[in-house]
């Protein structure tokens, strides 16, 4: 009865702390981030102070989500030096539970974190990205420099005897608008026989539509036209799959796109690395606890070791590190998206585990 009384009172600590850091971190970032959009988007057509703010809001989510690791690592530390200093872990000691008893409450509290964190926050944090590009593109307007995707998509389509690869410099409307388009046509044999630049193509019901293009054939002199229609047998939803970032999709949606994307042979790498990643969220929260166990736990009425410390904050500061290099390797393909994500979790989880064993168990 009273560990069960003592767990919900280190429980309550845990929410308490943890939702004084969420409320400070998110006032900070909203902060930081309001005065960089301002600077990089001031001079923009469509931009305002308010919509800033209203950017800024939308987009607090995904910060949040990046910081949530170093909350809890900050939250478990918190915690734990502040019932040192007041005697609370001394007298849990002295009642005979043992290290292991007393974390668990805080190892519930880091895993409901994550997975509050993959439910409901990563969903907020991907709406919230889509709509502050939305909110960029109506600042930009049509005439204004465009923002360019992190890389020029090219897509293949082949119908009936057209083969043509088609390029552009940015997309626009989920994948269905193309600027600045290229477009090459081969035949059987594989040889350019047509080439076509258009200023925009609209992907419609069975066709693209080009507006302002110029056709050029070998040996032929450019001609221009204000509109030709291509015949094409893509879909909207292939052209969304090939151009959209991981960042922007939720957790409850991405199980869907992966088995899409394989359904029209795109590479799934990014996807199920984002995927993986979100799932070992709540375990990588725990991993960062433990991490704040080993460095928090050894008993100091008034200064806790600056050593200790900075070295428990440092391993953090590693953790995240490595799981974000890996990340990167996993959805680039040289690491499987599943080894990439789960291996470094996994090794924080034995390191901290084993630390603790040596520290407190001997």
């Amino acid at each position: 009865m009273m560990f069960g009384t003592l767990s919900r009172y280190f429980f309550r600590r845990y929410l308490a702390t943890t939702g004084w850091f969420m409320i400070g971190v998110s006032a900070i970032a909203f902060l930081l981030d309001f005065s960089e959009t301002a600077g990089r988007m001031s001079g923009l057509p469509g931009y305002t102070i308010g919509g800033g703010i209203v950017m800024t809001a939308v987009r607090l989510p995904l910060i949040l989500q990046q910081t949530i690791p170093f909350i809890a690592l900050f939250v478990g530390m918190t915690v734990l030096i502040g019932l040192n200093r007041k005697y609370e872990l001394v007298v849990t000691r002295a009642a005979g539970i043992s290290v292991w008893q007393f974390m668990l409450p805080f190892i519930v509290g880091s895993l409901a974190l994550g997975v509050l964190t993959m439910t409901a926050l990563n969903p907020l944090a991907a709406w919230g990205q889509r709509q502050a590009l939305l909110v960029e593109s109506d600042w930009r307007g049509e005439n204004a420099v465009l923002r360019k995707a992190p890389q020029i998509p090219w897509l293949r389509q082949i119908s009936g005897r057209d083969d043509v690869i088609i390029g552009a410099q940015t997309v626009q409307e989920n994948g269905t608008k193309l600027i600045d388009a290229v477009l090459i046509h081969f035949d059987s044999g594989g040889r350019v026989i047509l080439r076509q630049d258009a200023a925009t193509a609209k992907l419609e019901d069975g066709y693209w539509q080009l507006n302002s293009v110029v056709e050029r054939k070998p040996g032929e002199i450019p001609l221009r036209k204000a509109s030709v229609q291509l015949r094409t047998n893509l879909k909207q939803d292939f052209v969304q799959e090939r151009l959209t970032a991981p960042e922007t999709i939720g957790f409850f949606d991405l199980s869907n796109r992966i088995a899409a994307a394989k359904s029209f042979g795109i590479s799934t790498k990014a996807l199920e690395t984002q995927f993986n990643s979100l799932l070992s969220q709540p375990l990588l929260l725990v991993a960062m606890t433990l991490i704040a166990a080993t460095v928090s736990l050894k008993f100091s009425r008034f200064n806790q070791s600056r050593s200790v410390i900075l070295g428990g904050i440092l391993s953090g500061f590693m953790l995240y590190v490595i799981t974000v290099l890996v990340k990167a390797f996993g959805s680039s393909g040289v690491v499987p998206p599943f080894v990439a994500t789960w291996i470094p979790v996994v090794v924080a989880l034995a390191l901290g585990a084993t630390i603790l064993l040596h520290q407190e168990d001997g």
